[in-house]
């Protein structure tokens, strides 16, 4: 038997281990040079960066096992379960479910999945047809594990079932900020939300988050500020600087750097934890159910198991 799990983020890879374990043989394809999809890291002037997901939060029983499997390698840790609240000129605290983050940055935990893993990446699959067929291969079959516009793409609209639950997901797009600066000069607020800005949406202490205290703060935007800046992201760096500078009280930052994600989250929660049709194509990610880290977990491991109980 052989399945093919198309993208590497935190589904994918859950999807391929559950798989695995299943004694399913099983290869991920990925075409970004690294695993980690929006569970991303980046590195500035030798420093590390989260710019994709901001943290993750555990209320599963099954996800929990996992993280704690990542905290006791030294991986991640319990963050901060209080976050800042900007709404217009008011500023309070809010109390949630504790968010961990990890030293090394979040795709550091997608790594660790990728062990033991089949993973080739910098190779983009261009069509995926009925059989299944992957690229003219036949296999018996194939794991999506990305945007629903994303995995639309890649399909043969024969495989209307499949096709229609990709093609029905609508996304939206955010910029993300990385912002060095000389020194902290903020009062330690782990991260805050930003309530009814015209920029801003969220924004995270990422010295705090790393554990490093480096004077780094990582600032997201919405959707609709996205959108105008499609063609050309860096040219929204200063207006975004600008907006964390004014929201803070902050003096210029000394580095911008800004990553856009095109689709970056789902409008909507999904209501189903993953497709899987008679044509043995399934999709999973963070769009089936609440757009968490943990969603993406649950939705990639229990399409592995759908697929791995099918083929047994």
């Amino acid at each position: 038997m052989r399945v093919v799990v198309v993208g590497a983020g935190i589904a994918g890879l859950a999807c391929a281990r559950a798989l695995l374990d299943a004694g399913v043989d099983v290869g991920v394809v990925e075409r970004s040079r690294v695993v980690g999809g929006r569970m991303a890291t980046k590195r500035y002037d030798g420093r590390r960066a989260d710019i994709g997901a901001g943290y993750f939060t555990v209320s599963d029983p099954r996800f929990a096992t996992v993280a704690r499997r990542w905290r006791e390698a030294g991986l991640a840790r319990e963050w901060t379960d209080t976050f800042a609240v900007h709404s217009g000129d008011e500023v309070s605290r809010t109390t949630g479910p504790v968010r961990w983050a990890a030293s090394s940055g979040l795709r550091s935990l997608v790594e660790e999945l990728a062990s033991e893993l089949d993973v080739v990446t910098s190779r983009a699959v261009e069509w995926i047809e009925p059989g299944p067929r992957v690229d003219g291969t036949a296999v018996d079959a194939v794991a999506l594990a990305m945007p629903g516009p994303q995995a639309a793409r890649l399909l043969d609209p024969r495989l209307r079932g499949t096709w229609a639950a990709a093609d029905g997901q609508v996304w939206l797009p955010s910029l993300v900020a990385t912002l060095v600066y000389e020194e902290r000069t903020w009062t330690e607020f782990h991260g805050a939300f930003v309530n009814d800005h015209p920029v801003l949406t969220t924004l995270f202490d990422d010295g705090s988050r790393r554990g490093d205290g480096a004077p780094v703060l990582v600032a997201h935007t919405g959707d609709a500020f996205a959108e105008r800046y499609v063609a050309d992201a860096l040219a929204a760096g200063e207006e975004i600087e600008a907006a964390v500078r004014e929201l803070l009280g902050l003096p210029a930052a000394v580095g911008v750097h800004v990553h856009r994600w095109t689709f970056a989250r789902p409008s909507e929660e999904g209501q189903a934890p993953f497709h899987l049709d008679d044509g043995m194509v399934g999709i999973a990610g963070d769009a089936w159910g609440v757009p968490r880290v943990q969603t993406a977990w649950l939705s990639g491991t229990s399409l592995g198991e759908a697929i791995a109980a099918r083929l047994s």
